[in-house]
Protein backbone atom coordinates (compact mmCIF):
# COMPACT_ATOMS: atom_id res chain seq x y z
CA UNK A 1 0.00 0.00 0.00
CA UNK A 2 1.01 3.40 -0.98
CA UNK A 3 2.00 5.37 2.12
CA UNK A 4 -1.33 8.04 2.19
CA UNK A 5 -3.43 4.53 1.26
CA UNK A 6 -4.05 2.58 4.26
CA UNK A 7 -6.07 0.20 2.31
CA UNK A 8 -6.30 -2.36 -0.42
CA UNK A 9 -7.57 -0.84 -3.80
CA UNK A 10 -8.97 -3.21 -6.11
CA UNK A 11 -9.82 -2.55 -9.45
CA UNK A 12 -13.04 -5.02 -9.96
CA UNK A 13 -12.81 -5.13 -14.17
CA UNK A 14 -10.06 -4.01 -16.60
CA UNK A 15 -7.99 -5.66 -19.74
CA UNK A 16 -4.56 -6.22 -20.38
CA UNK A 17 -2.51 -6.69 -23.90
CA UNK A 18 1.15 -7.87 -23.18
CA UNK A 19 1.09 -7.95 -27.40
CA UNK A 20 -0.75 -4.63 -28.25
CA UNK A 21 -0.94 -2.86 -25.42
CA UNK A 22 0.59 -1.18 -22.42
CA UNK A 23 0.30 -4.69 -20.44
CA UNK A 24 2.67 -4.67 -17.37
CA UNK A 25 3.63 -1.39 -17.52
CA UNK A 26 0.22 -0.10 -16.96
CA UNK A 27 -0.05 -2.52 -14.06
CA UNK A 28 3.27 -1.14 -12.36
CA UNK A 29 1.26 2.59 -12.99
CA UNK A 30 -1.82 1.05 -11.22
CA UNK A 31 0.88 -0.07 -7.86
CA UNK A 32 2.60 3.27 -8.25
CA UNK A 33 -0.54 5.48 -6.84
CA UNK A 34 -1.71 3.11 -4.37
CA UNK A 35 -3.28 -0.05 -6.57
CA UNK A 36 -2.87 -3.62 -4.62
CA UNK A 37 -5.33 -5.85 -6.25
CA UNK A 38 -6.79 -6.15 -9.98
CA UNK A 39 -9.81 -8.24 -11.72
CA UNK A 40 -8.09 -9.21 -15.30
CA UNK A 41 -11.03 -9.63 -17.80
CA UNK A 42 -10.51 -11.46 -21.28
CA UNK A 43 -10.37 -9.28 -23.85
CA UNK A 44 -12.77 -9.82 -26.69
CA UNK A 45 -11.54 -12.86 -28.58
CA UNK A 46 -11.92 -10.85 -32.23
CA UNK A 47 -9.57 -8.08 -30.86
CA UNK A 48 -7.13 -10.73 -30.32
CA UNK A 49 -7.80 -11.91 -34.15
CA UNK A 50 -9.96 -15.53 -33.37
CA UNK A 51 -12.99 -15.69 -35.54
CA UNK A 52 -14.05 -18.85 -32.76
CA UNK A 53 -15.54 -21.81 -34.52
CA UNK A 54 -15.38 -23.85 -31.67
CA UNK A 55 -15.06 -23.98 -28.22
CA UNK A 56 -11.88 -24.42 -27.73
CA UNK A 57 -11.30 -21.35 -29.91
CA UNK A 58 -11.98 -19.19 -26.69
CA UNK A 59 -8.72 -21.19 -24.90
CA UNK A 60 -6.14 -18.50 -26.54
CA UNK A 61 -8.15 -15.52 -24.90
CA UNK A 62 -7.75 -17.15 -22.09
CA UNK A 63 -4.85 -18.51 -21.40
CA UNK A 64 -3.37 -15.17 -22.36
CA UNK A 65 -5.21 -13.84 -19.47
CA UNK A 66 -4.26 -16.46 -17.35
CA UNK A 67 -0.54 -15.91 -17.99
CA UNK A 68 -0.71 -11.78 -18.01
CA UNK A 69 -2.27 -12.39 -14.59
CA UNK A 70 0.48 -14.29 -13.54
CA UNK A 71 3.16 -11.57 -14.79
CA UNK A 72 0.92 -8.86 -12.77
CA UNK A 73 0.53 -10.02 -9.49
CA UNK A 74 4.56 -10.39 -9.15
CA UNK A 75 4.01 -6.58 -10.26
CA UNK A 76 1.48 -5.52 -7.51
CA UNK A 77 1.33 -5.23 -3.66
CA UNK A 78 -1.53 -7.53 -3.47
CA UNK A 79 -2.15 -9.74 -6.59
CA UNK A 80 -4.62 -10.01 -9.51
CA UNK A 81 -6.97 -12.78 -10.76
CA UNK A 82 -8.89 -13.57 -13.81
CA UNK A 83 -12.37 -13.19 -14.85
CA UNK A 84 -13.21 -15.28 -17.83
CA UNK A 85 -16.03 -15.54 -20.12
CA UNK A 86 -17.60 -14.37 -23.69
CA UNK A 87 -18.35 -10.92 -24.57
CA UNK A 88 -22.27 -10.52 -25.34
CA UNK A 89 -21.07 -8.16 -28.44
CA UNK A 90 -19.88 -11.92 -30.13
CA UNK A 91 -23.40 -12.74 -31.09
CA UNK A 92 -23.23 -9.88 -33.30
CA UNK A 93 -20.59 -10.80 -35.10
CA UNK A 94 -21.54 -14.29 -35.45
CA UNK A 95 -24.79 -12.95 -36.66
CA UNK A 96 -24.67 -10.21 -38.45
CA UNK A 97 -21.01 -10.60 -39.83
CA UNK A 98 -20.81 -14.45 -40.73
CA UNK A 99 -24.32 -15.88 -40.91
CA UNK A 100 -24.74 -17.80 -37.80
CA UNK A 101 -28.48 -18.73 -36.67
CA UNK A 102 -28.99 -16.78 -33.50
CA UNK A 103 -29.32 -20.50 -31.85
CA UNK A 104 -26.13 -21.79 -33.73
CA UNK A 105 -24.42 -18.21 -31.78
CA UNK A 106 -25.78 -18.86 -28.60
CA UNK A 107 -24.69 -22.71 -28.49
CA UNK A 108 -21.05 -21.62 -29.64
CA UNK A 109 -20.87 -18.79 -26.77
CA UNK A 110 -22.59 -21.54 -24.49
CA UNK A 111 -19.57 -23.50 -25.34
CA UNK A 112 -17.39 -20.90 -24.26
CA UNK A 113 -18.85 -20.31 -20.70
CA UNK A 114 -18.16 -23.69 -20.38
CA UNK A 115 -14.44 -23.71 -21.11
CA UNK A 116 -14.06 -20.32 -19.05
CA UNK A 117 -15.94 -22.59 -16.08
CA UNK A 118 -13.40 -25.26 -16.69
CA UNK A 119 -10.77 -23.32 -15.69
CA UNK A 120 -12.46 -21.60 -12.47
CA UNK A 121 -13.61 -25.44 -11.43
CA UNK A 122 -9.53 -25.74 -11.64
CA UNK A 123 -8.67 -23.03 -9.68
CA UNK A 124 -7.48 -20.79 -12.25
CA UNK A 125 -9.78 -18.53 -12.80
CA UNK A 126 -12.05 -16.59 -9.63
CA UNK A 127 -15.12 -15.72 -12.05
CA UNK A 128 -17.10 -15.51 -15.08
CA UNK A 129 -18.21 -13.35 -17.63
CA UNK A 130 -21.30 -12.82 -19.77
CA UNK A 131 -24.00 -10.57 -21.07
CA UNK A 132 -26.16 -9.55 -23.61
CA UNK A 133 -26.25 -6.61 -25.90
CA UNK A 134 -26.72 -2.78 -24.58
CA UNK A 135 -27.54 -1.87 -28.51
CA UNK A 136 -30.69 -2.43 -30.36
CA UNK A 137 -30.69 -6.17 -31.57
CA UNK A 138 -33.68 -8.29 -32.87
CA UNK A 139 -35.57 -10.40 -30.61
CA UNK A 140 -33.98 -13.85 -31.69
CA UNK A 141 -30.87 -12.43 -30.56
CA UNK A 142 -31.96 -10.82 -27.54
CA UNK A 143 -33.81 -14.10 -26.91
CA UNK A 144 -30.40 -16.10 -27.77
CA UNK A 145 -28.61 -13.51 -25.20
CA UNK A 146 -30.27 -13.98 -22.03
CA UNK A 147 -30.06 -17.96 -22.59
CA UNK A 148 -26.48 -17.58 -22.55
CA UNK A 149 -26.70 -15.15 -19.20
CA UNK A 150 -28.69 -18.10 -17.87
CA UNK A 151 -26.20 -20.96 -18.93
CA UNK A 152 -23.71 -18.41 -16.91
CA UNK A 153 -25.38 -18.66 -14.09
CA UNK A 154 -25.86 -22.44 -13.89
CA UNK A 155 -22.51 -22.97 -14.31
CA UNK A 156 -21.06 -20.30 -11.74
CA UNK A 157 -23.72 -21.75 -9.46
CA UNK A 158 -22.24 -25.56 -10.35
CA UNK A 159 -18.30 -24.33 -10.35
CA UNK A 160 -19.14 -21.87 -7.17
CA UNK A 161 -18.29 -18.32 -8.67
CA UNK A 162 -19.14 -14.71 -9.16
CA UNK A 163 -20.36 -13.69 -12.60
CA UNK A 164 -19.81 -10.66 -13.71
CA UNK A 165 -22.30 -9.13 -16.79
CA UNK A 166 -22.04 -6.52 -19.65
CA UNK A 167 -25.31 -5.27 -20.08
CA UNK A 168 -27.18 -2.22 -21.27
CA UNK A 169 -26.70 0.78 -19.15
CA UNK A 170 -29.76 0.53 -16.24
CA UNK A 171 -30.55 1.21 -12.73
CA UNK A 172 -32.70 -1.74 -12.19
CA UNK A 173 -31.33 -5.40 -13.23
CA UNK A 174 -33.85 -6.90 -11.02
CA UNK A 175 -34.40 -9.61 -13.80
CA UNK A 176 -31.18 -10.68 -14.09
CA UNK A 177 -30.57 -11.34 -10.30
CA UNK A 178 -34.16 -13.37 -10.46
CA UNK A 179 -32.89 -15.39 -13.54
CA UNK A 180 -29.46 -15.75 -11.33
CA UNK A 181 -32.05 -17.22 -8.29
CA UNK A 182 -33.68 -19.51 -10.24
CA UNK A 183 -30.75 -21.92 -10.96
CA UNK A 184 -29.45 -21.50 -7.80
CA UNK A 185 -27.07 -18.59 -8.02
CA UNK A 186 -26.87 -16.03 -5.30
CA UNK A 187 -27.71 -12.90 -6.40
CA UNK A 188 -24.79 -11.20 -4.37
CA UNK A 189 -22.51 -12.63 -6.71
CA UNK A 190 -23.97 -11.15 -9.41
CA UNK A 191 -21.76 -8.05 -10.73
CA UNK A 192 -23.21 -5.40 -12.74
CA UNK A 193 -19.74 -3.78 -15.18
CA UNK A 194 -19.79 -0.49 -15.58
CA UNK A 195 -22.64 0.25 -13.29
CA UNK A 196 -23.80 3.61 -11.99
CA UNK A 197 -23.82 4.51 -8.76
CA UNK A 198 -27.42 2.93 -7.98
CA UNK A 199 -28.43 -0.39 -8.75
CA UNK A 200 -31.51 -2.68 -8.12
CA UNK A 201 -30.55 -6.68 -8.66
CA UNK A 202 -26.73 -7.24 -8.95
CA UNK A 203 -24.22 -5.49 -7.05
CA UNK A 204 -22.93 -2.57 -9.01
CA UNK A 205 -19.19 -2.17 -10.49
CA UNK A 206 -19.66 1.27 -10.41
CA UNK A 207 -17.52 3.01 -13.01
CA UNK A 208 -15.22 5.67 -11.10
CA UNK A 209 -16.22 9.20 -11.80
CA UNK A 210 -16.86 11.43 -9.12
CA UNK A 211 -20.44 11.32 -9.56
CA UNK A 212 -21.44 7.99 -9.83
CA UNK A 213 -18.78 7.03 -6.71
CA UNK A 214 -20.58 9.40 -4.76
CA UNK A 215 -23.74 8.25 -5.32
CA UNK A 216 -22.47 4.46 -4.32
CA UNK A 217 -20.68 5.79 -1.48
CA UNK A 218 -23.82 7.40 -0.13
CA UNK A 219 -26.60 4.61 -0.66
CA UNK A 220 -24.98 2.33 1.96
CA UNK A 221 -25.25 -0.95 -0.45
CA UNK A 222 -22.55 -2.90 -1.30
CA UNK A 223 -20.44 -1.96 -4.65
CA UNK A 224 -17.27 -2.65 -6.16
CA UNK A 225 -15.08 -0.09 -8.40
CA UNK A 226 -13.57 -0.02 -11.74
CA UNK A 227 -11.81 1.85 -14.51
CA UNK A 228 -12.60 -1.32 -17.84
CA UNK A 229 -9.38 0.28 -19.02
CA UNK A 230 -9.33 -1.71 -22.49
CA UNK A 231 -5.18 -1.47 -22.84
CA UNK A 232 -5.85 -1.06 -26.60
CA UNK A 233 -3.01 1.65 -28.16
CA UNK A 234 -5.93 2.60 -31.24
CA UNK A 235 -8.51 4.04 -28.29
CA UNK A 236 -5.50 5.62 -25.70
CA UNK A 237 -8.40 7.55 -24.38
CA UNK A 238 -11.06 5.02 -24.34
CA UNK A 239 -13.04 4.52 -20.95
CA UNK A 240 -10.72 5.27 -17.97
CA UNK A 241 -6.64 5.06 -17.22
CA UNK A 242 -5.33 2.51 -14.60
CA UNK A 243 -4.48 5.49 -12.25
CA UNK A 244 -8.23 6.06 -11.42
CA UNK A 245 -9.39 3.91 -9.38
CA UNK A 246 -6.35 4.71 -6.90
CA UNK A 247 -6.41 8.34 -7.18
CA UNK A 248 -10.96 7.84 -6.41
CA UNK A 249 -10.04 6.20 -3.54
CA UNK A 250 -8.24 8.90 -2.27
CA UNK A 251 -10.60 11.40 -3.23
CA UNK A 252 -13.32 9.54 -0.98
CA UNK A 253 -11.09 9.34 1.78
CA UNK A 254 -10.89 12.79 1.72
CA UNK A 255 -14.78 13.48 1.57
CA UNK A 256 -14.70 11.24 4.59
CA UNK A 257 -16.23 8.40 2.84
CA UNK A 258 -13.94 5.76 4.91
CA UNK A 259 -16.90 3.05 5.42
CA UNK A 260 -17.30 3.16 1.72
CA UNK A 261 -14.05 2.82 0.84
CA UNK A 262 -13.90 -0.47 3.15
CA UNK A 263 -16.94 -1.78 1.44
CA UNK A 264 -15.77 -1.30 -2.04
CA UNK A 265 -11.97 -2.85 -1.50
CA UNK A 266 -12.79 -5.01 1.64
CA UNK A 267 -15.94 -6.46 2.31
CA UNK A 268 -17.89 -6.42 -1.22
CA UNK A 269 -15.18 -8.40 -2.61
CA UNK A 270 -14.85 -10.99 0.05
CA UNK A 271 -18.87 -11.68 0.03
CA UNK A 272 -18.42 -11.61 -3.79
CA UNK A 273 -15.92 -13.46 -4.81
CA UNK A 274 -14.67 -15.04 -1.41
CA UNK A 275 -11.07 -12.96 -2.03
CA UNK A 276 -9.31 -11.36 1.25
CA UNK A 277 -7.78 -8.13 -0.20
CA UNK A 278 -6.11 -7.64 3.42
CA UNK A 279 -4.89 -11.09 3.46
CA UNK A 280 -3.55 -11.10 0.23
CA UNK A 281 -1.24 -7.86 0.71
CA UNK A 282 2.74 -8.32 0.57
CA UNK A 283 3.50 -5.74 3.34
Amino acid sequence: MSDDLDTPVLDDHLHLDPRHGRGIEAVEEFARVGGTHLLVVNKPSWLLGVDVEAQADFRRGFEETVDVVTDATDALPGRAWPVLGVHPGLISRLVDDRGFDPADARELMCGGIDVAAEYVAEGRALALKSGRPHYDVSDAVWDASNAVIRHAFERAAAVGCAVQLHTEASEDLTDLAEAAEAVGLDRGRVVKHYAAGRLAGPIPSVMSDRDRLERAAESGEPFLMETDFVDDPDRPGAVLGPKTVSRRVRWLLEEGHHDAVRRAHVETPAAVYGIDTEATLND
